[in-house]
């Protein structure tokens, strides 16, 4: 869902040119409601800072392992990949993607052991 809202932004939206060019004045003037769209827009990727933002969210869940800051890892990382902040926000999804398999494959594996012994849940018997 969030991939193709940021598609539609930026191909119905950005590359479509439906944001005046020009639109003069600056924030302290007021500006109109596409200008301001658009500049909040524009500042999102501009030095990457949605790259930046899914790279930190990615380090901090990998090394805590917390899941919400994964998701938001995840999540922003889509967003910068495909609205032009490629390098951290790859490297941030990558963290984010790592960290959210790894808890999904702990609950798993923790809701399937039923023994203690390792061998017991391979139903293999003992010889002898």
């Amino acid at each position: 869902m969030l991939l193709a809202a940021v598609l539609g932004v930026r191909y119905g939206l950005l590359e479509a040119g439906a944001f005046p060019l020009d639109c003069g004045g600056s924030l302290a003037e007021g500006l109109g409601a596409w200008c301001a769209a658009k500049w909040l827009l524009v500042q999102s990727f501009v030095h990457q800072r949605l790259g930046w933002l899914s790279l930190a969210c990615g380090v901090v869940a990998f090394v805590l392992r917390h899941r919400p800051l994964a998701w938001g890892g995840w999540l922003s990382g889509l967003a910068g990949l495909v609205l032009y902040s490629f390098d951290p926000s790859a490297v941030g999804a990558l963290l984010s993607l790592l960290v959210l398999a790894r808890v999904g494959a702990q609950r798993r594996r923790g809701e399937d052991e039923t023994n203690d012994e390792p061998g017991d849940g391979l139903r293999v018997q003992r010889l002898g």
